[in-house]
């Protein structure tokens, strides 16, 4: 009997890209969907079977997106559109898929003519699987092939409470045991894929944690402890990976539309015979120009938007060295800093540069240099929070330094490796503090004041952070489960314009509240 030859492709943390361009300054870019179908086409054109799944993060993460959601939310999902156009298979629900809201998420679904999957999301009440099904059957002649959906379990870490309402988020690995036990047992697949919205705990060759083992990311632990799981097709954390653990086909596509991963399954009399994963890049690839004007309409209301000029910059709050912005205080950050404290009411808040993209405000501000230097969807939250609690927070970002071998401050490895993580070292406005970075870890913060004098380590102070970290995210644990004394249910995009639209002008300041020595 000759072999079968199955074709998996798969696409993960698209993040609403379409166009290949990038919004901050639309110059070309490897990215998009449209890219992504020309391979898909081509693909299909070599493959006479081939099964398509997009692993999360799909609706969430561009102004074309953001864009639909505040003022187009009354016409169709444009990321779903493409996804039914390119005839998906199936989809799985990613962490980002939330932060708009259930309603956008039930309204995405209710457009999508394939499946969504995740096994581990369930109803409070009733304990069913939240939106769609946990696994979907594909049948090729006799051959089965079970392809389950699961989600990294860690979103209420970060999401916002109102957000997920009803929901129970069950343990990813534990979630993964049983319904590929059930599956097995009930359906006799002759291959059984896990698509899992997460990521490697550990490194894929060695074993070595690479994070702290919270249980976000459970890959790993999943092809060590599991039978019968043949692939593991991952995501989440924007890694480029592809390998095997413990006999289990792992591969990671990378984000945005700039790759599509590919596992060839090799089936002689109804068994699989050989798996083999690769990655195709979209790199010189041109974009469909038919799936590209199916957004069309969303890309130009999208592109008159970001032009909106908002107000006027007195003064410099450019990012020329990302760096630099991190090691002292700048006027860039403290004015994000003043637009929280003023939103929230209180005089103490914290943020970040998200990534080393973030370009600053020109002197004419429109609405594409907010969402250049804003990039999350975040909304804030008010948390009563210690001085003990504070001063932790500061050493816990302080660990995003070291000193190299000449004496200069780097980025610790572990803020860049599995990925950046920028987003993960907050600066203050409202007190006055030193990081001294040639201390060792957890003894970094040598001097911490409020309104003139040491910050008293049971004293409770009012703090204005965005809802990510408010939650604990980014190994924050200090302010999990803390009082939210209130929620500024507002984007902080929409923040930021509102404050420069009441104003017209904004004067950039800087008053030096912290810095970093070493």
């Amino acid at each position: 009997m000759t072999d079968t030859n199955v074709t998996i492709l798969f696409t993960s943390d698209v993040h609403g890209n379409i166009y290949p361009l990038l919004y901050g300054n639309n110059q070309p870019a490897n990215v998009g969907l449209g890219k992504v179908a020309t391979i898909l086409a081509e693909e299909r054109s070599k493959n006479e079977h081939t099964i398509v799944i997009d692993n999360g993060d799909l609706i969430q993460g561009t102004p074309l997106t953001y864009h639909y959601v505040q003022s187009l939310a009354d016409k169709n999902n444009p990321m779903i559109q493409l996804l039914n156009t390119l005839q998906y298979d199936g989809a799985v629900i990613g962490n980002h898929e939330f932060n708009y809201g259930l309603n956008i998420l039930q309204k995405a679904v209710n457009e999508s003519a394939f499946p969504w999957l995740c096994a581990n999301i369930v109803k409070e009440d009733t304990n069913e699987p939240f939106l769609g099904k946990p696994y979907i059957i594909k049948k090729i002649g006799e051959i089965k092939i079970a392809i389950l959906g699961i989600t990294t379990h860690y979103i209420p870490n970060w999401e916002n409470p109102s957000n997920i309402s009803g929901l129970a988020f069950c343990d990813a690995l534990e979630a993964t045991k049983y319904w590929v036990e059930r599956i097995k047992a009930e359906e006799q697949p002759q291959c059984i894929v896990v698509s899992y919205h997460g990521g490697f705990e550990r490194d894929i060759d060695t074993g070595e944690p690479t994070e702290a083992l919270t249980g976000e990311n459970q890959g790993y632990s999943m092809c060590e402890q599991i039978d019968n799981m043949d692939v593991l097709l991952t995501g989440h954390q924007h890694r480029t990976l592809i390998g095997n653990i413990n006999g289990v086909e792992i591969i990671q596509a990378s984000n945005n539309g700039q790759l599509v991963g590919k596992v060839t399954l090799t089936f002689n009399n109804g068994e699989l015979t050989s798996k083999e994963a690769e990655l195709l890049s979209t790199e010189g690839v041109t974009a469909d120009a038919d799936i590209l004007s199916l957004a069309l309409e969303y890309e130009q209301s999208t592109q008159h938007w970001l032009d909106t000029p908002i107000g006027f910059i007195d003064g410099d709050m450019t990012v020329c060295d990302p760096m630099e912005t991190r090691l002292s205080d700048s006027p860039l950050i403290e004015f994000i800093n003043k637009v929280q404290m003023e939103a929230a009411g209180v005089k103490i808040a914290n943020t970040a540069l998200f990534n080393n993209d973030s370009p600053g405000f020109k002197p004419n501000v429109t609405m594409r240099d907010i969402v250049s230097n804003y990039i999350y969807p975040n909304t804030l939250k008010v948390l009563s929070i210690s001085g003990k609690d504070i001063k932790d927070a500061l050493e816990q970002s302080a660990k995003y330094f070291e000193v190299d071998e000449n004496g200069n401050p780097t980025v610790n490895k572990s803020y860049l490796y599995p990925k950046p993580q920028h987003y993960n070292y907050d600066m203050w406005e409202g007190i006055d503090y030193v990081l001294d970075i040639s201390k060792p870890v957890g003894n970094r913060v040598t001097k911490l004041q409020y309104e003139g004098s040491d910050m008293k380590e049971d004293e409770q102070f009012e703090v204005v952070m965005n809802n990510y970290r408010a939650g604990g995210g980014g190994n924050y644990f200090m302010y999990q489960n803390k009082p939210v004394l209130r929620e500024i249910q507002f984007d902080m995009s929409e923040l930021i314009a509102n404050y420069i639209l009441e104003r017209k002008t904004v004067t950039a300041t800087c008053d030096n509240n912290w810095k970093v020595i070493w």
